[in-house]
């Protein structure tokens, strides 16, 4: 037990640094940064920077690419991006009166790592949910189970069902979303519907930011494959 008290504070206290809080939110989109991209995302030097990354690596919170001259850093995995999700929720409060103040454009749609969150995918979510696509899984803890109805509209959206349940990692679960307040869909799942979205173009991709961008395709094609309405 003590050898998990004394890791879970080491890794608390590499966050707790802001620079190296900033590197790490600006990574939860999922794509790889250099150091130098890092250093100025976080207003430090690069040899702070370089010190700061090589404490995230060293703490398996970061995994380093090295290509050419170029070192580029990105999150070790899906499950350090949820934990910081985690941490937001916590760091913002828990006043029933609780407003946002996260920018429009993230509050209603983003990436968290490989899945979508903000209000859309909340409103996805529910949805499933509401469905009966999704129920608790009863021997794996919070996580969800997907219903036969659930795997015939996932698999008649495009997704192979099969093949999401064959990845190596949770295959659905709830995610406390930061800026809602409420859950939204992660694990393998999660990801493959983020997939999804991206290649039917139903949303796009801010290039330099975790804003998600809603197409009047997407608004079209996810209000007929999971009965939602979305505003305009």
């Amino acid at each position: 037990m003590a050898v998990t008290d004394l890791a879970m504070s080491r890794v608390a206290a590499a966050i707790a640094e802001p620079a190296r809080a900033r590197m790490l939110c600006a990574l939860m989109d999922g794509h790889a940064r250099t150091s130098t991209e890092l250093a100025v995302i976080a207003g430090v030097g690069p040899p702070t920077a370089s010190t700061h990354l090589a404490r995230l690596t060293e703490m398996a919170l970061l995994r380093r690419h090295v290509q050419g001259r170029h070192r580029y850093y990105a999150l070790e995995d899906p499950s350090v991006a949820e934990a910081l999700e985690g941490l937001m929720v916590i760091g913002q409060g828990a006043a029933p009166t609780f407003a946002p103040n996260t920018p429009q454009r993230l509050r209603f749609a983003r990436t968290c790592y490989d899945h979508m969150a903000g209000e859309l995918a909340v409103t996805l979510h529910d949805a499933c949910v509401g469905a009966g696509w999704l129920v608790p899984a009863a021997d794996a803890g919070s996580d969800y189970r997907l219903t036969e109805e659930g795997a015939r509209a996932f698999s008649a959206m495009g997704v192979d069902v099969a093949a999401v349940r064959a990845r190596r990692r949770r295959f659905a679960r709830p995610c406390m979303d930061w800026s809602v307040r409420r859950p939204h869909l992660a694990g393998a799942l999660g990801a493959a519907l983020l997939e999804l979205a991206i290649g039917r173009e139903w949303v796009r991709r801010d290039l330099d930011g975790r804003a998600l961008t809603l197409t009047s395709a997407g608004r079209r094609g996810l209000g007929r494959r999971f009965g939602i309405e979305m505003p305009g």
